[in-house]
């Protein structure tokens, strides 16, 4: 974690590369996300209620338990990798603008609101589907924000 030590990110020679880097392995991250979940678990209502506690018309087994720890043990270990990183370099390149501090909380608060309210989903009130999927579509809004204003102010101020 270099550029947390680097006086000036924007006008180090050897670290601006690897800083582009990451930020667009990030920027191909976040949809591929999107794409894995649309596939897996579902980013609509019904494909995610029928993903976890199945669909009989359809003859969809519901989700284990063990099944659904595994995929969110991993997306809590991806999505701190991802949103940690990230922020920091926001963070770093930011203007000390307050509206980038507005959109970082947001971005961490809908990050772990979505963990959260998807295993209450899964294991208390299937009604908060509608939390996750609100909080799932922010925190990728959010972040795909982040990493766009992170490479403009990286490269144009």
């Amino acid at each position: 974690m270099k550029f947390l030590v680097v006086k000036n990110l924007k006008h180090d020679q050897h670290f601006k590369p690897i800083l582009t880097g990451l930020l667009l392995f990030i920027l191909f991250y976040i949809p591929s996300d999107f794409y894995v979940k649309a596939h897996s678990l579902g980013v609509t209502q019904n494909t995610l209620q029928s993903t976890l506690f199945g669909n009989d018309e359809e003859y969809l087994d519901p989700m284990q338990t063990s099944v659904f720890l595994e995929n969110w043990h991993v997306e809590i270990f991806f999505m701190m990798m991802i949103l940690l990183t990230l922020s920091a370099v926001f963070i770093r390149l930011s203007n000390h603008i307050k509206f980038d501090s507005y959109i970082t909380h947001l971005t961490m608060i809908c990050a772990f609101s979505s963990l959260l309210s998807l295993a209450g989903c899964f294991f208390l009130y299937p009604k908060l589907s509608f939390i996750y999927l609100g909080t799932f579509y922010l925190w990728h809004i959010g972040a795909l924000y982040m990493v766009v204003t992170s490479l403009k102010r990286l490269y144009v101020n």
